[in-house]
């Protein structure tokens, strides 16, 4: 069943940044089940969060009753596409790309429905079609239909020809050339029409469907999306600890979900239009309460729930919601190290031996190693007072020592003065 309104849906987010056939798109997707695809570079072994306006994109397409082919580049990712790029990218070694896209197909098969339906998703390496080719077929069979100056005159082209010292080297020109043949190939192989892709992929795109013209007399279509970005025009997905990652294994819940718990009152909303299944309604309501009550961030809460949970699952969601609460005094039962490292990244923290632990550390001392405390007396005053935790327990009494026994994941023991104020004590080389 087609979801003849579906094109209208995605321009009311505000999804459709460019478009072939700006009046009848909608008309013609609405006709009938249309197969289309968007290509993923496989330079790391995880998508990023700039990758998830594309692959919500064919998720959307998916749900409205098409069929999404996911392109994952192991041909292409040995190029790089020097579309908004200033300098050409490093060429990864044949091994790496094979790796990295296996981790990606994990990533993809989690928002995208496969199996025998009519509108499965497909998830396809170009470096199959690509790989037994060899360079001079490829310049007889599709070189030949691509004027140079066709090529020249393109954005992502003239770009780098103008703005940098460096140019541009063949490799990186032949790029285009390659994304294009990907639309013909999928043509004819699968019936694809319609490519997707960020807007700094219109000249890929325009390429592609111009290339299929000349070779095989058909018409394809494509469709930009806007690019993640900030207010001031900066990338999302960039913090100063790194890039948010979608594997957790490079970005854990917890991270991913305070990455969103941040954002800007000026970004939220194009997040949630952008990137969540929220219905505009309720997306529209979250903005009235981000213009009526911005200190609750409620839009920042509802985008972070919305994400984690798609990405990460339920389980993710509540490691992420359990971690979030540690802050405001909730249990540290069951946190790796690792987890622990990343929840009090931010809050002071000092090393002591396993020797000095052993010696015999009172809470006193702890608290004034730890700098919460300005010094001894000031413990010694907030203890009495009901004022000092240790692992979340209150501290009671001013004559206790901490042992090993107390650690977390053997190496921790967290400190707290008052509702907010931690550190952490980190105990090194124990053995």
């Amino acid at each position: 069943m087609i979801d003849a309104g579906f094109f209208d849906q995605l321009r009311q987010r505000g999804l459709v940044q460019q478009c072939t056939d700006d009046a009848g798109m909608g008309a013609w997707l609405a006709e009938q089940q249309r197969t289309l695809y968007a290509g993923f570079d496989p330079t790391a072994d995880s998508l990023h969060v700039g990758s998830l306006v594309p692959l919500m994109a064919l998720r959307r397409f998916q749900r409205a009753g098409h069929r999404p082919i996911a392109v994952v580049g192991g041909a292409t990712g040995m190029i790089g596409d020097p579309s908004g790029k200033s300098a050409e990218r490093k060429l990864l070694s044949p091994e790496q790309l094979r790796h990295n896209v296996e981790g990606i197909r994990g990533q993809m098969e989690r928002l995208l429905e496969f199996g025998s339906a009519a509108n499965s998703a497909l998830l396809v390496d170009n470096y199959d079609w690509m790989g037994p080719v060899s360079f001079i077929e490829f310049l007889r069979d599709v070189g030949k239909h691509v004027p140079v100056n066709t090529m020249l005159a393109k954005e992502s082209v003239k770009n780098r020809l103008e703005r940098t010292d460096a140019g541009l080297s063949f490799t990186e020109f032949s790029y285009m050339l390659l994304q294009a043949y990907d639309f013909v190939h999928l043509r004819r192989e699968f019936g694809c029409e319609l490519q997707v892709g960020g807007s700094d992929q219109w000249g890929n795109i325009t390429a592609g469907i111009d290339l299929a013209r000349r070779m095989d007399g058909v018409q394809l279509y494509g469709v930009t999306l806007p690019l993640l970005t900030k207010s001031d025009g900066s990338k999302m997905g960039k913090t100063e600890s790194g890039t948010i990652w979608l594997d957790e294994r490079r970005t854990s819940p917890y991270a991913f979900y305070q990455y969103w718990i941040r954002v800007e009152d000026a970004d939220v909303s194009k997040c949630l239009r952008y990137l969540t299944e929220l219905p505009l309604e309720e997306i529209e309501a979250l903005d009235e309460a981000t213009r009526e009550r911005a200190h609750e961030k409620a839009a920042q809460r509802r985008l972070a729930e919305s994400l984690t949970e798609l990405i990460h699952g339920s389980d993710g969601l509540e490691r992420a919601r359990r971690a979030t609460e540690v802050l405001f005094g909730g249990s540290l039962e069951g946190f790796s190290a690792s987890e622990l490292t990343e929840i009090f990244a931010d809050v002071p923290s000092q090393e002591l031996t396993v020797e000095q632990l052993r010696a015999g550390l009172g809470i006193v001392d702890a608290f004034a190693l730890s700098g919460l405390c300005g010094s001894k007396s000031e413990a010694r005053r907030l203890l009495a007072q009901g004022g000092l935790y240790v692992n979340q327990e209150r501290c009671g009494d001013v004559e206790a020592q901490l042992t090993e026994g107390d650690l977390l994941a053997e190496s921790f023991f967290v400190l707290r003065s008052g509702r907010k104020k931690y550190a952490l004590l980190r105990v090194a080389d124990r053995s």
